[in-house]
């Protein structure tokens, strides 16, 4: 005789609707597999650089991508108006004002208001990491004086341009908001 099986009392879903006005849940599938193959969906910032988002969250003011980068050298000088998160997937790289590296499987922090070089050594030919980026970058000089800034609006309207020229559909982008 066949006895059925009890669940876990615990193996219940939640009974009561979730809180008004939350945003709602995002998966993106294969992310650290087919995410990171090399397809046209890389957002191009220069020849050697692109990004995928993951999320864009415009009403937070952060946003958490993959960063691509094909050349060694310098990729940029910036200093953080928030704190930032990163897990290096491919590669290496380090800031040339430090003494760490972060290479493949490397969790960094990078604290609020740090300004430092982001350098990707000559015997790395590619480089893909996690960034969480809350806030955005001011792009400076060696002396510190302002020459661009990057946030998750920069982000976003790259990445629809880019997305457009793809011939995705206009809404393509909006699976990455919140």
């Amino acid at each position: 005789m066949n006895t059925p099986v009890k669940p876990d009392e615990l193996a219940i879903a939640y009974q009561l609707p979730q809180v008004p006005f939350m945003t709602p849940d995002m998966v993106h599938p294969g992310v650290m597999t087919q995410w990171l193959e090399d397809d046209a969906l890389w957002v191009p910032v220069t020849k050697s650089v692109s990004f995928k988002p993951l999320l864009l969250n415009t009403s937070g003011g952060y946003y958490i991508n993959l960063l691509r980068v094909r050349q060694a050298g310098v990729l940029s000088r910036h200093r953080h108006t928030g704190g930032v998160h990163a897990i290096v997937l491919k590669g290496r790289w380090y800031y040339l004002e430090h003494d760490w590296v972060a290479e493949e499987g490397s969790f960094a922090y990078e604290p609020p208001g740090e300004t430092h070089t982001l350098f990707v050594p000559e015997d790395v030919s590619e480089m893909i990491t996690w960034f969480h980026v809350q806030g955005g970058y001011t792009y400076v000089d060696p002396q510190g004086v302002a020459v661009g800034y990057e946030d998750v609006f920069t982000k976003l309207e790259a990445a629809r341009a880019h997305y457009k020229t793809l011939g995705l559909p206009d809404d393509y982008i909006e699976q990455f908001i919140r």
